[in-house]
Parts: structure tokens; sequence; C-alpha cells
């Protein structure tokens, strides 16, 4: 170890160190899913800092930026599947559009580096920097209307930090990971005397530990309501061909036969590829079916508005519930390029990638209630949303579980719906709620109130997913107070270390 730190002094000083957090970026995403190798992104992290040391701010800064190129050009590589095998961009073109996120959502690292060097943070950087990181994950979350994507405490779902999770959300469980993976090389560099950082291990990993049995809501193990998740497995080059409008429908009316009388029957999103006033027959239908049989029946469908002086229609896309259910919701965060495309004027019509079929939602209001179902308040997401920690903590109040519904057909067998998937476990983590997902080709899961996966459906399969599911109440820490107490608590760690370093 002493030969790895000493080689590490010599190469932060080389014009090598930039390349080299690059490689170090790249690893990070292994410690998430499909791999989770979260040993690995605790090595990288921690190698990482010991580039750090002593550098001018602007080299540091560099650096920074080079991790964060390196996490992004590997983490988010499944958006070249979306690009090219579905977005009609040739394999060159689709690498360059990469390339252009990476180093766009890498400038979010830039400012870590620049302020570890400037603040002289370096002597508690084992607080300091996982805090400044943490604090670039939530500013990635909302700046530009968000990207929430590759956040490090994802990955680390089934450890003993996940037990943080309903007391600080993913952000605390971040924190709880950046600090073991920087603790740990201060203690090998500098051994009893970092006692701050042994003492911070201890209360991190054993405080999770304590914490990850704790339930913080209410679980009526006595009500089990019973869900069919319909997965329709419709090919995604497919999915909006017009040949293939009442053909998807008649493919999620037979998968549903038998699911009648269950307590909800939930459609991915956009399982009806029609605006619901084209296809008011087959929803009429539905809703009579489902009263029928007293069940709540849950569907992805977009939806059509007109403005009172019928000039201008607004396009969303939404879930509505029928049946034994009541409720329509329209989704507030809108997937870019996919939903809808910035600085439209100038990319509409330069490649296809830019005119993706429904690529013009309008954004839903913040402001909605909860879908009802069998008389229970239930919080909808589709797709993208469930990556919002702050969305998900605020709409998931009082209600009595969770429903997510995704089309991850866009991504082919890549790591992004694996990724996706990790992020919903973690939501239920966070709420302590039951969540039901239901996808067009997978991953379609029922997660128990502990994150935990309950029943999975294979992948790529037309099937249905039936279990049980159960209602809470109450609210967990994260649910009452938010992101706020982690913003205050990676501020305050950040202020200890810029004291000690002018001590």
């Amino acid at each position: 170890m002493n030969r790895l730190l000493t080689l590490l002094d010599a190469l932060r000083r080389t014009p090598a160190a930039p390349w080299l957090a690059l490689a170090l970026g790249a690893l990070m995403p292994l410690g998430l899913a499909p791999l989770d190798w979260w040993p690995v992104s605790l090595l990288a992290l921690g190698l990482f800092s010991e580039l750090l040391r002593d550098q001018a701010p602007r080299r540091a800064a560099l650096i920074s930026y080079a991790f964060g190129v390196g996490l992004w050009g590997h983490g988010a590589s499944w958006l070249l599947v979306s690009m090219h095998d579905y977005g009609g961009t040739s394999l060159p073109l689709s690498l360059v559009l990469l390339a252009i996120v990476a180093l766009t959502m890498a400038l979010f690292f830039l400012p870590a580096g620049w302020l570890f060097s400037r603040l002289r943070l370096q002597r508690l950087g084992w607080l300091a920097l996982p805090a400044l990181l943490v604090l670039g994950e939530w500013l990635r979350s909302w700046v530009l209307t968000g990207f929430p994507w590759l956040m490090l405490g994802y990955g680390f779902i089934d450890t003993p930090l996940a037990g943080w999770a309903p007391l600080a959300g993913i952000y605390g469980v971040s924190l709880g990971a950046g600090i073991t993976a920087v603790a740990l090389f201060a203690i090998w560099r500098e051994g009893k005397r970092a006692w701050g950082a042994i003492l911070a291990l201890a209360v991190i990993w054993i405080g999770g530990g304590l914490l990850e049995p704790l339930r913080w809501t209410v679980i009526d193990r006595q009500e089990a309501v019973s869900v069919s998740l319909v997965q329709g497995n419709i090919p995604q080059e497919s999915k909006w061909a017009l040949e293939w409008r009442d053909k998807t429908v008649q493919i999620y009316r037979d998968l549903s036969e038998k699911e009648w009388g269950r307590d909800i029957v939930l459609w991915p999103e956009a399982a009806i590829p029609m605006f619901a006033h084209e296809a008011k027959d087959v929803l009429t239908e539905l809703d009579h079916q489902a009263l029928k049989h007293e069940t709540a029946f849950v569907t992805g469908v977009p939806f059509a508005t007109w403005n009172k002086e019928q000039t201008a229609v607004y396009f969303y896309n939404s879930i509505a519930a029928l049946g034994d259910g009541f409720g329509l919701y329209h989704k507030q965060q809108l997937v870019p390029i996919g939903e809808y495309i910035p600085f439209e004027d100038w990319l509409r019509g330069t490649i296809p990638f830019f005119d993706l079929p429904m690529s013009s939602f309008t954004w839903g209001p913040r402001q909605q209630q909860p879908l009802l179902v069998k008389g229970r308040a239930m919080a909808p997401f589709i797709c993208y949303e469930i990556a919002y920690p702050s969305l998900v903590q605020r709409l998931s109040a009082q209600t009595a579980f969770l429903a997510t519904v995704s089309n991850d057909g866009w991504f082919g067998h890549s790591i992004g719906p694996d990724q996706h998937f990790q992020m919903v476990r973690m939501r239920a983590r966070e709420t302590g709620r039951y969540i039901i997902r239901s996808t067009n080709n997978g991953i379609t899961a029922i997660i128990d109130d502990a994150g935990d996966v309950v029943a999975q459906a294979p992948r790529f399969q037309r099937t249905v997913l039936r279990g049980e599911i159960h209602p809470a109440t109450g609210l967990t820490p994260w649910q009452r107070f938010g992101v706020p107490p982690v913003l205050l608590s990676c501020l305050l760690l950040v202020a200890l270390g810029w004291r000690q370093g002018r001590q």
C-alpha cells in the first residue's frame, strides 16, 4: 500500500494525473447495477482523492473534471442504444453526442476540485471532499431540469449504508459512501493519527447496520392488495407504428383477460399507443370491465388537451386510473430529446434523433393529486421521474404505496435499465413503501418497503407478474424533512474543513 501511495505522489505532479482521473471515473459505474462491485467504486474514489492532494486550484479542477468525464462517458453509455439503434443516428455521431453529454455533465465536478484546493480542505479532506461531491449530485438533480443519474449511493442499496436512506435519502447514503472511500485512504496514509476517520467509519457502518432493520412506517400486513403487472414486450421499433396501434392494445387486453378481479391491474407507460380521445371506446370498455370485476385498472396513455380558444394543443405523458380507481396524472419531469427538445428551434430536424415520435410533450403541473385505487392513495411516477429523489419524497407523502410505469425498451440490453431499477429500489427504501413497477419489456417487479425485490418478471418476455403488496402509513424522516438537512450537513463539513485548513 505504501508503494501505491508513493506512486500516486509521483503521478499527481505529472501530465498523467488527469488521464488517471479519467480512468478512475470510468471505473465508478462498476459499483452500480448490474455488477454492483461497490468496493471498486470505493477504491476509485479513494485514489481520486489522493490525486487532488497538494494541487493548485486550476489543476485540481481539471483533475476533478476529468474524473466526471470518465464517470459519465462509461456510466451513460446506454444512451448509445437509444441514439444509434432506435434513434436513427450513425454510430460515429452517436459517440460524439455521448461525448457531449459526458463533457457537459462533468462540469458539475469541476467546482469540487477547485474548492477543495482553493479552500485548503485537504486536512479534513475525508469529510470535505465527499460533501462537495454530494452537493454536486444535488445540483445535477435539478439544474436545467436535472439528470439525477449515477449517484454513488445507489451501489450501496444492499449494504449497511442503506440503513441511512430513510433518514437522509440517497444523498445521505452517497455521503456515507464517499466518506468511507476517502477516509480509508486517510487511515492508510496517516495510521492512528487519523483517529477521526476511524471513528467516522465506525459511526457510518455500525450506525447504518443498526438502522437497517428499523422501519419508520407502519405496514399493514393484514391487508393484502393483489396486483397484476402486465408486460407486453412490444418491439421498440414498432411502438408508435400506426399499424401496431390496435395490435398493441389487443396484446395487453389478451394478457389481462384472466387478471380482472385482482385489486390492481397495471399496464406500463404509454401501453395504449394513441391519445386518450382516440382510444375513447377502448378506455370505456376497459373501464366497464374493471368496474364489473371491482378492479382498479391503471394504465399509461398520452393525453391531448386544447386551450379555451382552441388555438393551441398540449400533449401529456399520463397515467389514468379507471374501474375501481380514479384520477389522472400528467408527467412532471420530461426526458430531454425523448419527450421534449431543448432549443427546439435549432435542433428539430437536424438529425433523426431530434425527431423521435412523441417528443413534443408538455410538462405536467407541479400540484397534482395522487391516484385513488381501491380506496387507497397511490403515488404515480412515469419512467424517468422515479430517478428524482425530491420529487418522489414530495409526492409519496400521505400515500399507501407507489407505482411507476416505464418503457426501457429504448435501451435494449444495456446497463441503463439495471441502473434505473436500482433507483426504484432506493425510492422504496427512502419512503418505507411498497412500489409496483410495470414496464414494456423489463424490469417489471414488486419491491417491498425495505427496497428488496419481492417478485420480478423475466425480461424481454410477454407476461404478467402477479403478487401482493401491503399499504403503509406514516412518514420516514426523509419524507418529512427532505434534502435540506443533508445539504446543511455538507455545508457544515466544508466549513469545518476550511476552518482546519486556515489553522
